[in-house]
């Protein structure tokens, strides 16, 4: 994982781990840290003051992964009580880049970084992210 240059304020959202997450050895399935990860990226905006719908609505732009790299290093299993790390590392003119990470307690399970496109919502092409949002997410 590329070194992180800048260092923003992490965020932290809290997930259990479901029955319906595991696989027939009672791990989380593999896919379903995505949806941990995704979830706490719509939740980390939400904090900031960013509803992924109004920022839609209001300027017309949507957030797309365009690379993802991550590191499955232990397993998370039913029941378990994680917390799943968002920190932006770096804010590009049409980009987002971000670590995240899900552990268990101070043990970290996997690590990822993920880069988010800015894409008009109307047309489906990139796009700079609004000045104020911008603000924002850098202040």
């Amino acid at each position: 994982m590329a070194e992180i240059t800048k260092h923003y304020p992490e965020f932290l959202w809290p997930v259990r781990v479901y029955y319906e997450d595991t696989d027939l050895a009672g791990v989380v399935y593999y896919a379903n840290y995505l949806k941990y990860l995704e979830r706490a990226r719509t939740e980390w905006l939400r904090q900031l003051g960013f509803q992924q719908s109004l920022l839609k609505a209001d300027h017309d732009v949507i957030f797309m992964v365009k690379r993802l790299e991550i590191n499955y290093i232990k397993p998370a299993r039913f029941d378990d009580h994680l917390l799943i790390g968002v920190q932006l590392i770096d804010c590009r003119r049409a980009s987002l880049v971000l670590r995240q990470w899900v552990c268990r307690d101070i043990e970290i399970l996997n690590e990822a970084q993920i880069t988010l496109a800015a894409v008009n919502a109307s047309t489906g092409r990139a796009r700079a992210i609004p000045l104020s949002i911008v603000n924002i997410l850098t202040s």
